[in-house]
């Protein structure tokens, strides 16, 4: 199928020639970057959601049911789930098929499952790629589900406007990973399970955590004298906090959910609702995408630059024949990079068949 024809039919809505324009940007296939510049006009609309966790958080059962209530509302939802091994696992997308198929079957569902290939991040490196099609597509949501949580899955809050961390009470050593930086980036905290011993220690413990990191404990207390001692809990306050919808500053919600049972959905859609309210109304939103398009650029030159200089054989064999003055200390790699760099720089700038 020519190009014209294939982005004619994706024009018109129809699935196959949407899976297969999925198929040659995820896969980086002659004609990949025309089908890219062709549809980035047209991106914009969605609202994409990240939902990143621990394994067994229940993230897949949460995107199920997320999917359901923006289809009962009749938006069009569009999910990318990111395999850490291999894109046609069982385990890639909302758990096993059986409970797939309530939502899979959908004609206003569109369900696609990538495998990182040892990518950082913990997302697959075209995922973003992925979603400007679906978003050009014209689905309304834009749920992208990752796994792990620590600081090699921040780049699912790099993707989404909205991130939601699911955790559970027996995820171990959640608070310390926390720690590490998903913390900065979570804009929704959900303690799924939350009928199982701990969950409400794990609540408060996350929220005790967002009070300390925000400062709220000492933020509109009273002088010496008249100091409302209950009201220096930073739990306490943050958990009021992100109860006031405050146009200026955002302080995530903590929310109790236990999947299984659909219970905590209605709560998790209007902190969503709310968030992105927020975006909006404070202009971070505008700020994420354009810092979303800053890195793609960015992104994109480094991935122009790396496969030109490494993929030409004159520039490997240079590299090679300087070797050995590196291992001998006359010649540091700093000083072999940048002497490549003037030697080549014709290759940076794609200059190398003129």
């Amino acid at each position: 199928m020519s190009s014209n024809r294939l982005l004619d039919d994706f024009d018109a809505g129809k699935p196959a020639a949407l899976a297969r324009v999925v198929s040659i940007v995820e896969n980086h296939r002659a004609g990949f970057e025309e089908i890219l510049a062709s549809l980035h006009s047209r991106t914009g609309g969605a609202r994409r959601i990240g939902l990143t966790g621990p394994p067994g958080a229940g993230k897949s059962s949460i995107t199920a049911l997320l999917v359901k209530r923006f289809r009962d509302a009749g938006l069009k939802v569009g999910v990318i789930a990111v395999d850490p091994t291999s894109p046609f696992t069982g385990g890639a997308l909302l758990g096993d098929r059986v409970r797939m198929e309530n939502v899979a079957l959908d004609p206003g569902v569109f369900i696609r499952s990538m495998a990182t290939r040892g990518s950082l991040g913990g997302l697959a490196a075209a995922t973003r790629e992925v979603a400007d099609v679906l978003d050009a597509f014209g689905f309304d949501r834009l749920l992208i589900e990752t796994v792990g949580v620590g600081q090699s899955e921040l780049d699912v809050a790099r993707t989404a406007d909205t991130t939601l961390l699911i955790l559970v009470p027996e995820s171990g050593d959640s608070i310390q990973t926390l720690k590490a930086g998903v913390m900065e980036v979570a804009d929704i905290f959900v303690v799924n399970k939350a009928d199982r011993p701990g969950a409400d220690r794990l609540r408060n413990d996350v929220e005790l955590m967002l009070g300390l990191r925000k400062g709220v404990s000492f933020g509109n207390t009273p002088a010496h004298h008249g100091v409302d001692l209950k009201r220096l809990n930073p739990a306490r306050l943050a958990r009021e906090a992100a109860k006031t919808d405050n146009p200026i500053e955002w302080t995530p919600p903590v929310l109790s959910a236990i999947a299984i049972k659909e219970e905590g959905i209605d709560e998790i859609l209007t902190a969503l609702d709310r968030h992105f309210a927020y975006l909006e109304q404070s202009g971070t939103l505008r700020t994420r995408r354009r810092e979303r398009m800053r890195e793609r650029v960015m992104d994109v030159v480094e991935d122009k630059v790396r496969g030109r200089l490494w993929k030409d054989t004159g520039t490997m064999s240079w590299l090679e024949l300087q070797l050995p003055a590196v291992e001998e200390g006359s010649a540091t790699p700093f000083g072999v990079a940048d002497e490549l760099l003037r030697q080549r720089g014709e290759l940076v700038r794609g200059e190398e068949d003129k």
